[in-house]
C-alpha cells in the first residue's frame, strides 16, 4: 500500500454530506416484496440515516442496504451530522441508523430522544481510543512505554490537535504514565498512518494515537498497549436505533437488526477493503462492498437467519 492510498483513504472516510430530506414512503402498493417473511408491510421503502465522517456506520449500512434490497427492499443511504440523523430517526425522516455509540459519546442524543426512538441494541461492543505499537514491539502496556522510550525515538504519534483523543491523551496518558519527556506530535491522522506505515516497512518500533473501530488494525501488524488506570475511557458499544413504529412496519427487518452483531475483526475487514482498497474517488462502495460479501458470505448469510 503506497503512501498516496492511505491519504485518500481516510479522506474517503469522511463523506460528503447530502441534505437532510425525504420521509419513508407510504405507499400501499400491493406487490410482493420478495422477502423470506412474507409480511404484508405497506412500505417497501426504507431509508438509512449515514453519519458523515465514521466509516463504521457507514461500513454496516451499505452492507444491509444491499441485504436488504436482494430481499425485496428499497433503500436509501442519506448522509447527515450525527445530531440531525438522531432527529431525523424521532420524526420518522429515517428509519434506522447503526452508528449510536453508548455510554458516552452519544449519550445525550439517546437521552433527548429517547421516547422517540427504538434502541435496537448493539452490533459491536469494543470501540475505544488506543495507543497502538507495532504487534512485536517488546512492551505491552503503558505503564512500560515511558522507560522504553528512546526505542520509539521518544516520540508519540498523534492526530489532530483538536481531536478528542489528542486531548485525552494530553490531558490523561502523558501525566498518568509519565511521558512528557517523549515528543507528543499532531498534525493530522494521515500523517500519522504514513508515519505509522513507514515505520512498519523499516521494521522500526512506532506509537501512534489510534481508535477502534479503524481499518489499521487489519491493514498493518500492530497491538494496542493495555491502559490499566483507564485513562483513555472504557470501550463502548455501537447500538442500531429505529424510529418508533419500524418495529410494526417492519417486524422483518426489526428482528434482523435486533439480532445484527459484528465483531471487530470483521468490520476492520470490511473497512479495509472499502477505505484501501487501492481505487481512486470512490464515492459508491457498491460493488466493493458486494466483493467483500462474496469472500465472507457465510457471514451474510447469517445476518438473515
Amino acid at each position: 500500500m503506497k503512501k498516496r492510498n492511505i491519504l485518500r483513504a481516510l479522506a474517503l472516510g469522511a463523506v460528503a454530506s447530502i441534505a437532510l430530506a425525504g420521509c419513508s414512503s407510504t405507499d400501499n402498493g400491493g406487490g410482493d416484496n420478495g422477502s423470506d417473511g412474507g409480511d404484508a408491510a405497506a412500505s417497501k421503502d426504507i431509508t438509512i440515516g449515514v453519519f458523515n465522517g465514521w466509516p463504521e456506520g457507514e461500513a454496516a449500512s451499505y452492507v444491509w442496504k444491499i441485504v436488504l434490497e436482494e430481499k425485496g427492499y428499497n433503500v436509501d443511504l442519506e448522509y447527515a451530522d450525527a445530531g440531525p440523523v438522531f432527529l431525523g430517526v424521532s420524526d420518522g425522516s429515517y428509519d434506522i441508523a447503526l452508528d449510536g455509540w453508548l455510554p458516552f459519546t452519544h449519550a445525550d442524543y439517546f437521552d433527548e430522544y429517547g421516547d422517540k426512538i427504538d434502541d435496537l441494541g448493539a452490533w459491536n461492543t469494543d470501540a475505544k481510543l488506543t495507543i497502538a505499537v507495532n504487534a512485536d514491539a517488546p512492551i505491552d502496556s503503558l505503564t512500560e512505554l515511558a522507560a522504553n522510550a528512546d526505542l520509539f525515538d521518544n516520540r508519540l504519534i498523534g492526530i489532530e490537535p483538536g481531536a478528542g483523543l489528542t486531548k485525552a491523551t494530553q490531558d490523561n496518558v502523558i501525566p498518568t504514565y509519565g511521558l512528557e519527556g517523549m515528543d507528543y506530535i499532531t498534525s493530522s491522522t494521515p500523517a500519522m498512518l504514513a508515519e505509522l506505515q513507514t515505520k512498519l516497512e523499516a521494521g522500526e518500533d512506532v506509537a501512534v494515537t489510534l481508535w477502534r473501530p479503524h481499518w489499521a488494525y487489519d491493514a498493518f501488524d500492530i497491538k494496542d498497549l493495555e491502559d490499566p488506570e483507564g485513562t483513555l475511557g472504557a470501550a463502548e458499544e455501537i447500538h442500531t436505533i429505529a424510529g418508533t413504529d419500524f418495529k410494526t412496519e417492519f417486524p422483518e427487518v426489526h428482528a434482523w437488526l435486533s439480532d445484527f452483531e459484528m465483531d471487530s475483526d470483521v468490520l476492520f475487514s470490511l473497512e479495509n477493503a472499502m477505505y484501501n482498497s487501492g481505487e481512486e474517488d470512490v464515492t459508491d462502495y457498491t460493488e466493493i462492498v458486494k466483493a467483500w460479501m462474496a469472500d465472507n458470505q457465510e457471514w451474510v448469510d447469517g445476518l438473515t437467519d
